[in-house]
């Protein structure tokens, strides 16, 4: 059951803290922040914060002797360390799906479309040496029979895919896992991640350090039928000790994220010391940064401010309209305005659109700094698409069948769930945010124009934002906003690629196909570049002129993460399974 916060030091605490559970789109850390209310926290001061401890619930305390001693420093950690994980969801069970990988794959005939925004080019034969692609070899031409004498030879396994399509596997920079509440089990967004072609997942983070670690190992040695795990962390988790509050504090705990096995940073507004702390020594050790710069914090750390600093990523959309506002500092809020009222704060941050001057000396100049600078700008667009139109969010087809009943009963307007906020959706709400969009793309994509990295990424498992399909989704709402097919599909793979690696100073190993870069590929029986819908599981429609029928075509084939070859369709019917059981199960409890 979602948490009710009826203590108001508690409500205060998560309004302040940058681990707040009423961040928007920040799901993880929502999730587990309320769990941890379940614990029955205490608030006590500590360094002029408020800080939650755990308390004993109330048999224990019956129970406990009168000359019981105080809890130890190390009962504490542990404590927080149980709240941290009491949300996280069950792991994946041991994998059973998938062939290879392969001594030699062969993928026969497929047009390629590379990753670095050129057009699509075929057929040609893909040659796979166990993990690795080893060889790309023009069999052919368009329309010519293609000579099978000069085909390569010796495969161990091949893949018919002539008239097909192959692009390199997504990369989803902006993911968090299910939760006990909404989704129990890893399995599900796993799979849906995979059989929409995303074999590269970068969780800020997943769940808790410890579950993110450990799955992430898992999925590397391919013991789970799960996409490559990237481990970005929040400040202060995974060590028991809390959020830091000193600069000094704050380079201890990114000492012992990067020993411990994270490989960058989830900010959020912090105080500028705080900031700067964490991301020079962040950048001393090769960790990565991006930040979701929420309304409670972004007065004294927006976009702008952030990457003078050194932030390498800007997720969403906070802090951006912040860095340009034409009369303003902070956002304008009407009187009665309270955060902790979702649909409040998610209505009031479209009204933004009408602060900034498009293409003005403030908006021109914000974006050279972030071009000087290298950022990569993640916008995350599908994550609040719902606010321009409910209706048509609510009712997407995919639902039906691959939206499990406790990830849906957690998008049902709800006072106390993350990005349920639909208490009194108006049209005057909608029509704010479709201005909204279109003052946004206008930004993002004048920022692709100017050669800057943009990303494509979901933050899903909130507000009717179901996994997998909200990537594909992302793709097409950056054609919306200008990016060409190939721009988009570039978005989702080589600048991405590029995100992850870049702090490490390595070179990609995925994210476009060429020979020597790891076997993450995603083939679709119809051309992705003429229509970005065929990448959806559901596929697509259209009418056969031939027939006069209407007919379903596309939705990934194949998905190959590190040499293993995944049926999409199967993965798919897994996740159909899933949510005929949860089903089932609630028959049978009436």
């Amino acid at each position: 059951m979602p948490a009710r916060i009826a203590n108001p030091l508690i409500s205060l605490y998560l309004l302040l803290s940058p681990h707040s559970s009423r961040l928007p789109a920040d799901g993880a850390t929502a999730m587990r922040s309320r769990s941890a209310l379940r614990l029955k926290h205490l608030v006590l001061p500590c360094a002029g914060a408020l800080v939650l401890t755990s308390a004993p619930n109330a048999n224990a305390q019956r129970a406990a002797p009168t000359n019981a001693r105080p809890a130890t420093a190390d009962s504490a950690v542990q404590q927080r360390l149980l709240a941290e994980r009491r949300e996280d969801p069950t792991p994946a069970p041991a994998r059973k799906e998938g062939e290879g990988p392969f001594n030699r794959l062969i993928i026969r005939g497929v047009h390629l479309i590379d990753g670095y925004g050129s057009a699509p080019r075929g057929p040609v034969d893909v040659i796979v040496e166990g993990n690795r692609i080893a060889e790309i070899v023009s069999v052919g031409y368009p329309n010519v029979k293609v000579d099978e004498s000069k085909r390569p030879k010796g495969a161990l396994k091949e893949l018919d895919a002539n008239g097909m399509y192959m692009m390199p596997g997504l990369v989803d920079l902006h993911v968090h896992q299910g939760t006990q509440q909404k989704a129990p089990d890893s399995e599900y967004y796993n799979k849906l991640w995979l059989a929409h072609g995303i074999t590269t997942v970068r969780g800020v983070p997943f769940a808790s350090f410890d579950y993110s670690v450990k799955e992430r190992e898992r999925s590397a040695k391919n013991e789970i039928a799960a996409p490559r795990y990237v481990v970005y962390q929040r400040p202060g988790t995974g060590w028991g000790r809390g959020v830091p509050r000193t600069p000094d504090v704050a380079r201890e705990w990114v000492r012992w994220a990067k020993a411990n096995g994270a490989e960058g940073l989830k900010l959020g507004a912090e105080r500028p010391d705080i900031m700067e702390a964490l991301l020079d020594e962040a950048k001393k050790l090769g960790l990565g940064s991006t930040a979701h710069l929420q309304q409670q914090g972004v007065a004294q750390m927006n976009a702008d401010m952030a990457t003078k600093l050194g932030l390498e990523a800007v997720t969403h959309f906070y802090g951006i309209f912040e860095s340009m506002y034409e009369n303003h500092q902070v956002q304008p809020w009407p009187t009665d305005a309270n955060l902790q009222d979702e649909q409040t704060r998610f209505g009031q941050v479209a009204r933004q659109w009408s602060l900034v001057k498009p293409h003005g000396e403030k908006w021109n100049a914000f974006l050279r700094n972030l071009k000087e600078r290298d950022v990569t700008l993640d916008p995350t667009m599908t994550t609040y698409l719902t606010g321009r139109d409910v209706m048509k969010r609510m009712n997407a087809s995919w639902h039906a069948k691959y939206t499990i009943p406790t990830q849906w009963d957690f998008y049902t307007p709800s006072r106390t769930n993350h990005g349920a906020y639909f208490y009194n959706w108006t049209t005057e709400d909608e029509v704010a945010w479709r201005n909204f969009y279109r003052v946004w793309m206008e930004f993002v994509n004048d920022y692709k124009n100017m050669g800057g990295r943009v990303t494509a990424s979901s933050d899903a498992g909130f507000i009717y934002n179901t996994p997998g399909f909200s990537t594909i989704e992302e793709l097409e709402l950056l054609q919306e906003a200008g990016f060409t097919p190939t721009e988009a599909i570039r978005a989702g793979t080589l600048h991405a690629a590029q995100t992850i690696f870049k702090p490490m100073k390595k070179q990609i190993e995925y994210g476009v196909i060429e020979t020597g870069m790891l076997a993450d590929l995603v083939i679709v029986d119809a051309n992705p570049v003429a229509n970005l819908k065929v990448l959806y599981g559901t596929g697509w429609f259209r009418l056969n002129d031939a027939t006069q029928k209407v007919e379903n075509y596309g939705g990934v084939k194949w998905t190959i993460k590190d040499g293993i070859i995944y049926d999409a369709k199967k993965l798919l019917a897994d996740i159909e399974k899933m949510g005929d059981e949860q089903r089932r199960k609630r028959a049978m409890d009436k």
